[in-house]
Formats: structure tokens, C-alpha cells, sequence
């Protein structure tokens, strides 16, 4: 999140700026709250978002799987990425500043072609793949922007590719809109009861293979419920995994000295001590500010309880091949949400058994406020075992180029 007191607005000249870094993809500085996929790790971001899956939480229990290993969600590396040293961006392909901007993820899209194990480390290299600007209901004049992703191990092989849709509103024009107004959620004993029936009754699939023969169309997965959130939820998916990074809030010095490299990033609050704009995820008086009736959780929190919902029910030996996220709605503080699922088709591809799965996030008020996609890959009894997708020749290629550069920057110390 980027926000500015001063309230300078979107401006045509950062438009253009980020056009002109479509298609460049640059080395990734920013470490995030961990540099390496250690035991303990993998276990805390699963935890984060609410999974206890063995398969990720108990270092011992993969070693009696098809990955002979503990293995990492999918979803981790949003929370894993060491310094990647790289050559120095040219000045005329500097970063737009986009100061007095509110930045929302709208939705996300993930390849998934190696499974990330432990002590693993991972590097990220992206950019910009597209700027869209428009109009939005919320916040008037926006800007779009879908930012690439691509992460390897420490062997330069590419583990994964996301995509992220950033909408960039302008924080006193979302305000102004005043669009969204809703009532907080309330719930009696007997409404925690239901959902508390919803938790008591989630089953892993685990161990037991989910065969590629045995699943049909229209097959059903979940429910499995999330929340009600509070913010105690936020502060344990940050604590477990997330971290607060590129923009890292921090705690008396290291918070005086991140004010002086970032100062727009600090907004007073209502005691005039300076805090970050992040808050509106923790902050409900904040969100008001920017036009939400209170605080509201990240759209990668949203992800990764859609894949917990795919991987509880695809069992041990399948693998996420991809999903595809539309954060459509926010998910404010109180709000809880069942996640469901379907069978929408089943075929072969690139000689691997697949299954198609249409994926939903049905809040209390009976919206859809995270309608999803994935395709999964499941063991076959006539093709054997699943198999791990190919990386595209041209990515391998850039990521072995990145990472030899790495190496190149680290041995001379340049570090650039």
C-alpha cells in the first residue's frame, strides 16, 4: 500500500512511466519474512492462514509420501523471496511514484511447476505486464496494473509464476464515492454453532489418493468456513507468513528510520502520531478514510484459503497445475465465509490426468466476493503417478541468465 497525505492523486505522468516498464522484468531486492523455505516456516505460513495439513505442518509425516519430503503450500511464496542481485535499472525505466494512491489486488493467477521444499531459497525476478486505466464506481479514475512474478530456487529452477492485478485508486476520490456502505456483522451464540458444525465437520483427503478415474463432473468440494475474521486473523497471517514487506512497518528506531526512506507510506492518525496507511487492514477508523466502512483482510489471504480448499480435497498425491483468483468484494472485519467448490471437467493435458475445478468464497451476505478457478493434476491408475508440469524453455533460459548474474554480482561484491 502506498498513501500520501498530501493527496497528490494519480497523475498522467506515472501512467506513462508504468507503461514504459511493460515487458521488462527486473531483479527482485526486497527479502520477504523469509529468505528460506526452512521446516518451521512452512509450518507457520500454512498455520497462518489456518491450514494444519500434516503434509506441510509435521516435518516428518512427507518423508511416506509421493514428494519424500515436508513440502510447502502452494501459496508461499509471498512470503518467501531472498535478494535477488541484479544490473541497476536504467534511469528512464525508474519506478512511477503513484504518491497519494490507495493499491487494491483485484485478483491473482498462479503456475505452479516445482514443489518448494525445505531450506529451499527462493528469488523473485518481475515488472509490470500491463497498465489498463479506466473509471471505477469506488474511486473514480483507476489505474490497473497486472505485475509478473517469477520465482526459482537456489538451482535456477522456476517454481512458480504469478500474476497480480493491482487496481490504484486515489485514496480522497474512494473516500468521496462513499460507495460502500454495510452494516458490521453480528452473530448470536447459535449462528457461532453453525459455523463452529462447518469446522467440526472438514475432512482432509490426506494419504488416501483421490484416483483420477473415481472424480466426475460436477463433483462438490467443501464446505470448509473462514472466520469470522478479526484482527487477530490479520495479525497471525502476517506473523505466520505474510510478513509486511516491500513496505516493511516496523517498531521505534527502525520505524523513525523507515519514515525518512518512505514518508508518504506514514499518515497521521487521530493522535497525530504518524502510522502506517496499511493499517486499513487492522484500522477500521483508517479505512474510513479511504471510502470502507471498516477494516478488511488481503486478497492473497482470500487465495490461499481457496487453495486450502483444493488441497484438502485433492489429497497427498496431486498437484495444484494453476488457480486463478478474482478478489471481487472486500472481506471486512466480522465477515465470514464458506468455501465450496465443483468438478467442472476432467481431461488430459500434456499427457497428465487434470481435473478442472470452479471455486467460490461465499461470504455471510450471500456474495461471492472471491470467485475462483484451478486445475489440479490427480494420480491415475492407468497413467501412474502425477508428474510435474514443464517450464517454458524461454523462462528456464531468463531464470539460469538471472541467477548466473547473481552469482556474478555476489563473487565481486558489487551487489548492484
Amino acid at each position: 500500500m502506498a498513501d500520501d497525505a498530501s493527496g497528490a492523486g494519480i497523475r498522467t505522468e506515472d501512467i506513462e512511466q508504468a507503461r514504459k516498464l511493460c515487458g521488462h522484468l527486473f531483479a527482485e531486492r526486497n527479502s520477504e519474512l523469509y529468505t528460506s523455505a526452512h521446516a518451521d516456516a512452512i509450518r507457520n505460513f500454512a498455520r497462518g492462514y489456518g491450514d494444519d495439513n500434516p503434509l506441510y505442518t509435521d516435518d516428518e509425516y512427507g518423508a511416506n509420501t509421493v514428494w519424500k519430503s515436508q513440502v510447502a503450500p502452494p501459496l508461499i511464496g509471498i512470503a518467501v523471496n531472498k535478494t535477488l542481485l541484479g544490473d541497476s535499472r536504467p534511469p528512464e525505466l525508474r519506478r512511477p511514484s503513484f504518491r497519494g494512491v490507495h493499491n487494491f489486488v483485484s485478483g491473482t493467477d498462479w503456475e505452479l511447476y516445482r514443489p518448494i521444499l525445505p531450506n529451499d531459497t527462493l528469488y523473485t525476478f518481475q515488472g509490470f505486464e500491463s497498465v489498463e486505466e479506466k473509471s471505477s464506481e469506488f474511486a473514480g479514475k483507476t489505474v490497473i496494473i497486472t505485475r509478473k512474478h517469477v520465482r526459482m530456487n537456489q538451482d535456477a529452477e522456476v517454481v512458480s509464476v504469478a500474476r497480480v492485478i493491482l487496481i490504484h485508486a486515489e485514496r480522497k476520490a474512494a473516500k468521496a464515492k462513499g460507495k460502500y456502505v454495510v452494516e458490521p456483522a453480528s452473530y448470536s451464540d447459535e449462528d457461532i454453532a453453525r459455523i463452529d458444525e462447518v469446522y467440526a465437520g472438514e475432512r482432509r483427503r490426506g494419504a488416501e489418493p483421490r484416483w483420477f478415474e473415481d472424480v466426475s463432473v460436477g463433483d462438490a468440494l467443501g464446505p470448509i468456513a473462514k472466520g469470522p475474521i478479526t484482527t487477530t486473523d490479520i495479525i497471525v497471517f502476517h506473523a505466520g507468513g505474510y510478513g509486511f514487506t516491500p513496505f516493511a512497518p516496523t517498531t521505534s528506531r527502525l520505524a523513525h528510520q523507515n519514515r525518512q526512506r518512505i514518508a508518504p507510506f506514514y499518515i497521521n492518525n487521530a493522535q497525530g502520531i504518524p502510522d502506517v496507511s496499511q493499517r486499513v487492514h487492522w484500522d477500521s477508523a483508517w479505512a474510513q478514510e479511504i471510502g470502507t466502512p471498516m477494516a478488511y483482510d488481503y486478497g492473497v489471504m482470500r487465495d490461499c484459503w481457496l487453495s486450502h480448499l483444493v488441497t484438502d480435497w485433492m489429497g497427498d498425491d496431486a498437484w495444484v497445475v494453476r488457480q486463478s483468483s478474482e478478489i471481487r468484494k472486500f472481506n471486512y472485519m466480522g465477515d465470514h465465509h464458506l468455501m465450496t467448490g465443483t468438478v467442472t471437467g476432467k481431461r488430459i493435458e500434456a499427457g497428465q490426468p487434470v481435473v478442472d475445478l470452479e471455486l467460490r468464497g461465499v461470504s455471510q451476505r450471500g456474495e461471492n466476493t472471491c470467485p475462483a478457478t484451478a486445475t489440479v493434476a490427480l494420480p491415475s491408475r492407468e497413467h501412474g503417478a502425477v508428474h510435474l508440469p514443464e517450464v517454458p524453455t524461454d523462462l528456464a533460459e531468463q531464470a539460469a541468465k538471472m541467477m548466473e548474474r547473481h552469482q556474478e554480482l555476489r563473487r565481486s561484491g558489487a551487489g548492484a
